[in-house]
């Protein structure tokens, strides 16, 4: 990244007070302005001169190249950001969509529970009211027997009462 030289070609021009302007529009930074600020000799373009100006180039292919990494370390950050807030995501996604799966298989079993409970009522209520049916028609029995020896026991102390009566009057 912004190791090898770049391919990119940039035209500098110089205005009236020797200060170096950018002709297409790249984006330098302050300290590079700064550094291209600073006066050069007095006498004018001398070897000198080129070579500040082979050294000044040299400089804005560092920037540049500086700039460009620069950039593509934030862009790259912002993609390894996103990447980060997109499995955090799909994290909570799946967290969630686990935890409403337990939720609905928690609910299942406790409708299964209250079915099954249902039916156990159900059959409780069956077997209390066929006891009740038996437990009446044993009563009905006994009551029945209970009358008919009542009866029976009327009918002897009649004829036993009868019986006494007749034999001393």
């Amino acid at each position: 990244m912004g190791g090898g030289g770049s391919t990119r070609r940039v035209t500098f021009e110089a205005d009236e007070n020797e200060n170096i302007t950018v002709v297409k529009g790249v984006r330098l930074s302050d300290s590079l302005i700064d550094r291209m600020k600073e006066p050069s000799s007095p006498s004018g373009r001398s070897p000198r001169s080129s070579v500040n100006n082979e050294e000044l180039k040299k400089r804005i292919a560092e920037e540049l190249a500086l700039e460009r990494a620069r950039r593509d370390s934030e862009a790259q950050k912002r993609r390894l950001f996103g990447k980060l807030l997109e499995r955090e995501r799909i994290s909570s996604n799946e967290h969630l969509t686990r935890a409403i799966l337990r939720e609905r298989a928690a609910t299942e079993e406790e409708r299964q529970k209250a079915q099954r409970f249902a039916r156990q009522l159900e059959e409780k209520d069956r077997e209390l009211k066929k006891h009740d049916a038996y437990y009446k028609e044993q009563l009905a029995r006994l009551e029945e027997r209970s009358a008919q020896f009542y009866k029976v026991t009327t009918e002897q102390y009649q004829k036993a009462a009868d019986e006494v009566s007749s034999r001393f009057k």
